[in-house]
């Protein structure tokens, strides 16, 4: 990595990993992160937090993993912390720190081993749709201490979609096999023809926060049907060891039983392939054993896995059926987390939702590369703090009014040009004056007495607008109108240097030009 890299940092806490990818600035091309003792691969952090209590330092990621291999405390380890947080109907064992805190330790220890050489302009994190609210609030909260100008979130399954190239607005059904958990869902992504594409929400900007103030609307997916359990990748690598040495617990096992299962889910490994695995049968005694492709899919089949995964996707579609949503209606099948690899499970797959396009990214740093993808709708540079309006005439009231053109808490630059087509107010008009207003900084709130206490209403008289203190723009034109008929096309933009800018199109399509109105502060 080049030095002092300037860019977007994604993170995608999950629960079993937790991805960071970096974007620079000048590039579209992401780095998966590499941290010394944090990080089991590049980008790959096992999502997990080893702490004692007290003073002791807390440990996360593949130093956590160590530690607990060394102690087997469950009560000092911490995983699977992330589907807790923002669920309060969920609980867990006796441990020494919470969900919350375990999340609050992890991304702390985590920060503060971000390589120096980064500098993060923007964080971009992702969020499980499920728990968004509730998961959103505790971001918040989170980021409040950290020292960066910009901070925005997405939810999940668009972050998979879009980093894998779905359509907007596609119906998609994602199939996530993590380390502890299944995951299946069909949900609808935003955006699609005639609507607004998703954007990544800001939580953070200049320093400031913005989640409760800014009118941005939410625009995550929309859950059609969800199933799922708390089974997953280390319940394999457990059978794997009691097929060889039933009831063994050895946490150094399922290290080693792990590891194989992921060369066995290759693509180029061959049935007859045997591979020899040693195991622990007593504390200093190895055994050695001979596993393979097909002994594999024996010890899967002999715990019911697709049984399992059958059972989930009948509930699946059975309650996709009920929202009037079948298997025809999908476009696409996103695979999500390593279980989906193994070559048993991705014929499953393929053999019970047949017709229908299988995408299978990189398993676990997908939905990591949506959210950098995601991040170019969030080059807002600030937040109005008053309504714009334009000054029209009521033909039937015959009395002049104003219409908004851009509302207080909208982002600005703006995207997309606000179009107005405007109509001759009286025969022969040929020259239209662009008046522009404001409404105040502030907002006047009406008090009201409830039970004799004075409390500010809900509801507040409309905002009063003020002409600004400009010469109007004169639009001419070469011919006459006449009263009621549609005479020009304005398209109104608000740019990076803070002005409003209009381009003025005749009924005919033909230029007029682009005028400066002012500055917006």
């Amino acid at each position: 990595m080049k030095n002092n890299c300037s860019g977007t940092l994604a993170l995608d806490l999950g629960n079993t990993n937790t991805v960071l990818a970096f974007q620079d600035e000048k590039d579209n091309n992401f780095t998966l992160i590499e941290i010394p003792g944090i990080t089991s691969s590049p980008g790959i952090i096992p999502s997990a937090v080893w702490f004692e209590g007290g003073d002791n330092i807390a440990k996360i990621g593949l130093s956590a993993l160590k530690k607990k291999n060394l102690s087997y405390s469950e009560k000092y380890f911490h995983s699977n912390f992330k589907r807790l947080i923002g669920n309060p109907i969920e609980s867990q064992k006796e441990k020494v720190l919470s969900p919350i805190e375990s999340g609050e330790k992890f991304f702390k220890i985590l920060w503060e081993n971000i390589p120096i050489e980064l500098d993060i302009k923007r964080l971009v994190l992702t969020a499980p749709i499920d728990t968004y609210k509730g998961y959103r609030k505790w971001l918040i909260s989170l980021c409040e201490s950290l020292p960066i100008n910009e901070v925005a979130l997405v939810d999940e399954p668009t972050a998979a979609g879009i980093g894998v190239n779905v359509p907007l607005g596609s119906i998609i059904m994602t199939i996530d096999i993590g380390g502890s958990t299944i995951d299946m869902s069909i949900i609808k992504t935003q955006g699609g023809e005639g609507e607004s594409a998703p954007i990544a929400e800001l939580l953070r900007f200049q320093g400031k926060d913005v989640s409760a103030i800014s009118k941005q609307k939410l625009r995550c997916a929309e859950i059609i049907s969800k199933s799922g359990s708390k089974l997953g990748g280390k319940d394999i690598d457990q059978w794997i060891v009691n097929y060889f040495l039933p009831s063994n617990q050895d946490e150094r096992n399922l290290t080693i039983a792990e590891k194989l299962k992921c060369k066995l889910s290759g693509p180029e490994i061959k049935s007859e392939s045997r591979y020899l695995i040693s195991l622990f049968a007593a504390e200093n005694e190895e055994k050695e054993f001979f596993l393979s492709k097909e002994i594999f899919e024996k010890i899967l089949m002999e715990n019911n896995l697709l049984s399992h995964l059958n059972s989930l996707l009948k509930d699946l579609l059975n309650e996709a059926r009920g929202k009037f949503c079948n298997t025809d209606n999908l476009d696409s099948v996103i695979l999500v987390g390593g279980g989906t690899q193994i070559p048993l499970i991705k014929e499953w797959i393929g053999n019970e939702i047949s017709g229908i396009q299988i995408k299978s990214p990189p398993p676990i740093e997908s939905i990591a590369i949506g959210a950098l993808a995601m991040t170019p709708g969030v080059k807002i540079k600030d937040i109005l703090i008053k309504g714009i309006s334009i000054r029209l005439f009521n033909k039937r009231e015959q009395k002049h009014f104003w219409h908004p053109i851009f509302y207080k808490g909208q982002t600005w630059p703006t995207e997309k040009p606000f179009e107005l087509i405007l109509q001759a107010s009286k025969d022969g008009q040929n020259i239209f004056e662009i008046i522009i207003g404001e409404t105040k900084t502030k907002r006047n709130y009406d008090v009201i007495f409830k039970n004799g206490l004075p409390t500010l209403s809900e509801f507040q008289h409309e905002e009063k607008v003020f002409k600004w203190n400009k010469k109007p723009l004169q639009i001419n034109l070469k011919y006459d109108c006449k009263i009621g008929e549609d005479s020009l096309k304005l398209y109104f933009s608000i740019k990076k240097d803070s002005s409003l800018y209009l381009r003025c199109l005749d009924i005919n399509e033909k230029e007029l030009g682009e005028f400066n109105l002012g500055n917006i502060f």
